[in-house]
Order: structure tokens, then C-alpha cells, then sequence
């Protein structure tokens, strides 16, 4: 068998989506943006169990999937969704010295990482996780979310 390509080509798909990533959150280096990509995603996984955990990872690029496992304890129990304000701020203080996230951040992400998955399957995977799932991947949020 052939390694499938989401996995051989794996790491230029993420050089891509991490130079996208880092001219929409208007920001300098790979460095800030991998942190800023990386609180975003832990602040999602802090709201799923461990089902949801494994379904969101499986529409994940592969790398982005790595990430979004990292440093994961499935004992931890879940938190729930907050307002879109409170998790922004949350996605600000994950390494908050070296997080240069800005306020939108998370609609950033989420608009970047909706082009590089497939919609048809992130979306059904989103549908069965908790209520603002969906919400927190929708890269469009008011100030009042």
C-alpha cells in the first residue's frame, strides 16, 4: 500500500495553512502563529468529551490533528461553551506572555481552517458536539456572542 497523501504531504499542507493562518491574524512569524493556532484549538478541546474529541480530530488535517492532541488528558472533564468575548480571552491566555492572539482570533482560525477540510464532513462532525461547537467554527461571531 501507498502512505495516503494527507500524510506524505502533510507537512507543506501545514506550511500552507500556517502562512495563511499568520497573514489573516496579521501577524509576523510562524513562531506566533503556531501559538495562537494551537490556543485555539485547545480551547475548543477543553469543551469536548472524549467521543468529541475523537470525532473533530478525524476532520482535521493531519498535522493540525497532532496539535490538537497534544498535551490532551481525556480524564479532564469537559468545560462548557461560554461567550464568544470569555473565549477569546481564554484563547489569549494560553502562553499569555508569548500569545499575541488578537480579539479575533478565533473567527480567524476558524476561517482559515474551513478552507483546508472538508466542509461537508466538518460540519456533520460538528453537529453532533455540544451547542456552540458549531458556533466556535463558524468564523463569523457579533460582538455580543
Amino acid at each position: 500500500m501507498t502512505v495516503p497523501l494527507e500524510y506524505a504531504h502533510a507537512s507543506q499542507a501545514f506550511e500552507r495553512f500556517m502562512l495563511e493562518a499568520r497573514d489573516a491574524l496579521d501577524l509576523s512569524t510562524s513562531h506566533q502563529t503556531f501559538t495562537v493556532v494551537e490556543a485555539v484549538l485547545w480551547v475548543f478541546r477543553r469543551r469536548l468529551d472524549a467521543a468529541g474529541v475523537a470525532a473533530f480530530a478525524q476532520v482535521l488535517p493531519a498535522v493540525l490533528r497532532a496539535m490538537f492532541i497534544d498535551g490532551w488528558d481525556p480524564a479532564v472533564p469537559p468545560l462548557p461553551f461560554a461567550a464568544q468575548t470569555e473565549l477569546a480571552r481564554e484563547v489569549q491566555a494560553v502562553r499569555g506572555r508569548h500569545n499575541l492572539a488578537p480579539d479575533n482570533a478565533i473567527e480567524t482560525v476558524a476561517g482559515v481552517l474551513r478552507r483546508r477540510v472538508d466542509a461537508e464532513a466538518f460540519d456533520a462532525v460538528l453537529s453532533r458536539l455540544p451547542d456552540g461547537a458549531a458556533r466556535y467554527w463558524s468564523a463569523q461571531h457579533t460582538p455580543t456572542d
